[in-house]
């Protein structure tokens, strides 16, 4: 099938009718009434069933599109990026007010942070009604069944992997809730990730290889099986998971689009157009969300919107005060360079790159020539790349001439409209808009090159550097860079790699609390910061009135933000917020409404939050049966 026509073949009326049941409305997880359409009609056979996961497939795209998508609250939450938004208070900059439980946390203003916990149990209330429902249904085989049923494990498991370390202990729902519910309770995050890794064991098992572009497939189950399997210590299964994923998706390390025969684009900017994720023959993406010009349910990505300087603001002014650029070019203007609208995207500055991501994990050495990096020209853009096109500058002798950073520019200015970005990655032409934000595309959410990280790191955990450093170079070299020894690697190198190859892919919060669970899990000394070790039992800090703890050596997620970003905890400071992060925040406040609606049980608050007096012991999960289905309990 033509991937392009998966949304024609999805019925997303259909889709509709069998989750009107169970859809959300402002109370936590409280099901509206049934309307004429039962989901027991509509998820009696195959194609209903594939339908509901439509719903899941398609709500995984909402983390990644549109203004300020919540992936960015992912990104701004680490130390590669922060808030760039600084003409207005309330963007979450500085985190001891930005989040509290009782905060504005799903706003595109503020932060996403709410997003995540509430999008997070809809797709887990959706997963659940397939997994309550498959054995009412009719298919053709038991092999569907099992990969229809294995496909619904895939998004519970991915919805509570992400809230798992995003908020900690959290309430754990494994079956249909078909009637109001008041009473939920924490349970403990191992024993639900325990849980998950036996349901990707089954849906690495049965999701077939071979899907249409968007859909769930055996390569994703196993990367999120690689991911459980290792916060959970289990090293060995991970390794041998992601070696079955390479041999069956190999990296692309030839071009392999159209775009090879424009100038001044290499291998990444294949690998990363709308025509590789398009095509049927890259090997190396694993899954997708999938968003199509034209087609009925997509949606614009506004990557550059979000990642590109603001270098359309009225303060880009020339040496001698002009105004120096325009969204709109001079008339009859034909010089690509001079239209930065369609060259670079209309961007406003959201995600504002630190120096750690622009600066110092490009070495002058060991990646010179890696086609990822700030030193190859064609990949990147510097704000002095960009020239003057301010239709009034023309005739004069700064039109076209390259920028020249105000020596007034405020600190405000600065932030948002001066750093370099990676231009290859995040450049989707946007043909529909006249200001081009970011259009319509598929967007890889599991690569090849993501699980060659993930073995490097398994074997770093294992002490086995050498073969560490194998898989690193596998990615590495694809890229033109030098490639590693055993001497080189540390979790530090892995997490660079990381960074380097995963730019707005990765859900990064989640990736550096993932490695401070195992640091704190194994006791591991951390090699990167003097052989620092941690432990589970304080890992967000002493809590009470002291809570807003700024003191390293607590958990590896607040030690590896404030030594590599140049903003937290560094005294930046402008006219709207200084950016402050402390050590609570590896785990996100549970929000407030949450908690207080839920008048017959009890849902923790984390350790630092207002609220967590009140937390009581997370119950633990059974190793068999359900809490809310068959064996389980009310």
């Amino acid at each position: 099938m033509n991937s392009r026509k998966i949304y024609k073949r999805t019925l997303l009326a259909f889709v509709t009718m069998a989750f009107t049941a169970v859809s959300c409305n402002e109370d936590w997880l409280t099901p509206k009434p049934l309307s004429f359409y039962e989901p027991g009609i509509a998820l009696s056979n195959a194609e209903g069933m594939y339908s509901a996961l439509t719903t899941l497939e398609r709500n995984m795209r909402h983390e990644y599109f549109g203004d300020n998508a919540p992936i960015l609250t992912e990104i701004i939450q680490s130390e590669v990026a922060v808030e760039g938004t600084t003409d207005k208070a309330g963007p979450q900059m500085d985190m001891d007010v930005a989040l509290l439980p009782d905060a504005q946390l799903n706003h595109t203003d503020f932060t996403k942070v709410g997003w995540y916990w509430y999008e997070g149990y809809k797709g887990i209330k959706y997963a659940n009604t397939i997994i309550a429902r498959i054995d009412n249904a009719e298919f053709g085989s038991e092999e569907e069944r099992n990969a229809v049923l294995g496909s619904a494990y895939f998004h519970r498991a991915y919805r509570y992997f992400k809230l798992t370390h995003q908020f900690g202990d959290i309430p754990y729902l494994d079956w249909e809730i078909e009637t109001p519910k008041y009473d939920f309770f924490s349970y403990d995050r191992w024993g639900i990730l325990e849980r998950m890794k036996k349901d990707l064991e089954f849906a690495y098992q049965w999701v077939p290889e071979v899907v249409d572009r968007g859909r769930t497939s055996k390569a994703a189950c196993g990367v999120l099986l690689m991911k459980v399997s290792m916060v959970l210590g289990d090293f060995d299964r991970a390794i041998a998971v992601g070696n079955e994923v390479v041999a069956r998706h190999p990296l692309m390390k030839n071009r392999f689009t159209t775009n090879q025969g424009k100038p001044n684009t290499n291998l990444m900017f294949d690998l990363h157009s709308v025509e590789a994720k398009l095509d049927m023959s890259n090997t190396e993406g694993l899954m997708y969300v999938v968003s199509y010009p034209e087609e009925e349910g997509s949606d614009r990505i506004q990557t550059m919107r979000n990642a590109v300087p603001f270098w359309s603001s009225g303060n880009i002014r020339t040496p001698d005060g002009q105004a120096g650029t325009s969204i709109n070019p001079a008339a009859g203007e034909t010089d690509p360079e001079l239209d930065p609208n369609k060259t670079y995207g209309r961007g406003i500055g959201r995600l504002r790159s630190t120096s750690y991501f622009t600066s110092y994990i490009w070495r002058a050495d060991k990646e010179a020539n890696d086609m990822r990096g700030i030193h190859n020209k064609d990949s990147w853009r510097r704000m002095e790349d960009l020239r003057y096109n301010a239709p009034g500058l023309k005739g004069g002798p700064w039109y076209g001439a390259n920028l020249v950073k105000p020596v007034s520019m405020s600190v405000e200015d600065t932030i948002r409209t001066w750093y370099p970005w990676p231009h290859f990655k995040v450049f989707v032409p946007d043909p529909l808009q006249s200001q081009w934000a970011g259009g319509e595309t598929p967007w890889y959410i599991y690569r090849s090159a993501e699980v060659y990280l993930l073995i490097a790191e398994c074997y770093y955990w294992k002490d086995q550097p050498a073969l560490a450093a194998e898989a690193l170079n596998e990615v590495r070299t694809r890229a033109g860079a030098e490639p590693l020894n055993a001497g080189d690697i540390n979790i530090g190198e892995i997490l660079d790699e990381r960074a380097r190859e995963l730019y707005y892919e990765e859900n990064r919060h989640i990736e550096l609390v993932r490695i401070s669970y195992i640091y704190a899990k194994t006791g591991k000394p951390c090699e990167i910061f003097g052989g620092r070790t941690y432990n589970l039992e304080n890992l967000s800090g002493p809590g009470g009135a002291g809570s807003n703890v700024k003191q390293e050596g607590i958990n590896f997620w607040y030690d590896r933000v404030v030594a590599r970003s140049n903003f937290y905890n560094k005294g930046v400071v402008h006219k709207w917020a200084e950016y402050k992060v402390s050590v609570h925040h590896i785990l996100w406040p549970v929000p407030a409404n949450a908690i207080n609606t839920n008048i017959k049980g009890v849902i923790n608050q984390n350790i630092g939050y207002p609220g967590a007096e009140r937390n009581v012991e997370p119950l633990p999960v059974p190793e068999e049966g359900t809490v809310l289905g068959p064996q389980g309990g009310a």
